[in-house]
């Protein structure tokens, strides 16, 4: 190959060269002939280009090479870069030399169709999909902006522990394991608990990371293990905690439409579907209001029945943006939830249901924060006292009002991405019997 100097570049890098020779390595993603021209889609991580070989203007070792390249080989491009509206990023390369670093022999992921377990154990491979990648962008997308809005209004982020010492709502959905020859730990299915203490010390706090569950749910709405992120806020009400929660799900998809246009473009995601969750209000619907809704569509659903998949899907279908579902039975909902006073049956809790049939995207509610409450939730439910001396001590010295929500990372970038199942929105998802790669 020449050694002509030309600079090391990405493709994103690609519109900021116009006209200027450079070298760009990376893999390729297709090809197609037409005659004495050649045409490579290099990818590189940062994005796709296109490669346009003249054998008029190529060596014959450059041009024999572009007709032996195999799909992922890894390879290393020098050319001019052209402007092209009609390209993506508005750009593709005029080839000058051309060569193989690393031929890929019968790479598994053809164009063909493949069966989804078959890509599951692939999918250290079927990452490179340029589906993947828009997804994983996005999804990428979406955690920058999770923190940058926290960040913006002041909030300190408290990383919570992933070994729990007791199973705090009993053991059935908890992963059990050893953490000393006396004591069994569990990982943790939330930071929640972890964050009302630290709310007490700095207001306002969120964390950010890894949950697990061990429920034995095959749906494409679960996951074994999941992110979650949770924000917890001193002398927040109710009221206020659905106005954050709405305010959060805004700023996120605006971000996401902004920055990741064509990402979802790739996905042939409806952006004006996304563009409507900007511009109205969320509609907010008691849970007494939500049972008449779904029994006047046919739903056998009375006061105290939990709502599944199809009934989350139900109500929110007459709607266009996300619809929050309120203050749901004390009897179906978590023992540190605070009753309504207009209204003890039920709690001061939301659910927020997605549209288009992506069902619940955040679960939160105003806390207990009477001792004495709080206390007697605890052995309603018949948990330990002990186990939970320090959550009471939060109450004890100095309570005070406060709420939180959770948010699941990949159930968010289902909806965003308009993908069907939350597998494809997590690097490696652990499901129900399967752990491989």
């Amino acid at each position: 190959m020449s050694e002509r100097p030309a600079p090391a570049v990405t493709v994103s890098e690609l519109p900021s060269h116009p006209g200027v020779e450079v070298t760009v390595k990376g893999w390729l993603y297709n090809k197609r002939t037409g005659g004495k021209v050649r045409f490579l889609i290099l990818r590189d991580g940062s994005g796709y280009v296109q490669c346009v070989l003249s054998k008029a203007e190529v060596p014959e070792a450059a041009w024999n090479a572009a007709a032996e390249v195999t799909q992922e080989s890894t390879i290393e491009v020098r050319g001019v870069v052209r402007l092209e509206p009609r390209a993506a990023g508005g750009v593709e390369l005029s080839v000058l030399d051309f060569r193989i670093l690393d031929a890929c022999k019968d790479f598994p992921i053809t164009p063909k169709e493949h069966g989804t377990d078959f890509l599951l154990s692939q999918r250290h491979l079927w990452l490179r999909s340029a589906r993947q990648v828009a997804i994983l962008k996005i999804r990428s997308e979406v955690e920058s902006a999770i923190h940058d809005f926290f960040y913006k209004r002041g909030y300190t982020r408290v990383d919570s522990p992933i070994l729990t010492p007791n199973a705090c709502e009993g053991t059935s959905n908890l992963f059990e394991t050893e953490y000393t020859e006396e004591e069994k730990a569990y990982l943790s299915q939330s930071g929640q608990l972890y964050l009302e203490p630290a709310a007490a010390a700095l207001g306002k706090v969120y964390c950010f990371g890894p949950t697990f569950r061990a429920e034995k749910s095959k749906t494409r709405r679960h996951l074994r293990e999941f992110w979650m992120v949770e924000p917890e806020v001193a002398f927040l009400e109710i009221e206020g905690l659905m106005d954050l929660a709405e305010e959060f799900i805004k700023e996120l998809t605006v971000r996401v439409l902004d920055r990741r246009a064509e990402d979802l473009k790739r996905l042939e995601r409806d952006l004006t579907k996304l563009e409507t969750v900007a511009q109205k209000p969320f509609p907010r619907i008691p849970y007494r209001e939500a049972v008449e809704i779904l029994q006047k569509k046919g739903f056998p659903v009375s006061f105290g029945d939990d709502f599944g998949g199809d009934e989350e899907t139900a109500l929110a279908e007459d709607f266009d943006t996300p619809v929050m579902v309120t203050r749901y039975p004390v009897s179906i909902k978590a023992f540190y939830m605070q009753p309504d006073p207009a209204d003890p049956e039920v709690v001061l809790g939301l659910d927020m249901l997605a549209p288009e049939g992506y069902g619940e995207i955040i679960g939160g509610s105003q806390r207990i924060h009477d001792h004495d409450l709080l206390l007697s939730r605890i052995k309603q439910h018949n948990l330990p006292i002990e186990a939970f001396q320090w959550y009471l001590d939060v109450r004890k010295y100095g309570t005070f009002p406060h709420s939180g929500f959770g948010m699941g990372l990949e159930r968010f970038t289902a909806w965003m991405c308009g993908v069907p199942h939350l597998r494809e929105c997590i690097p490696y998802p652990r499901m129900l019997y399967r752990i491989y790669p």
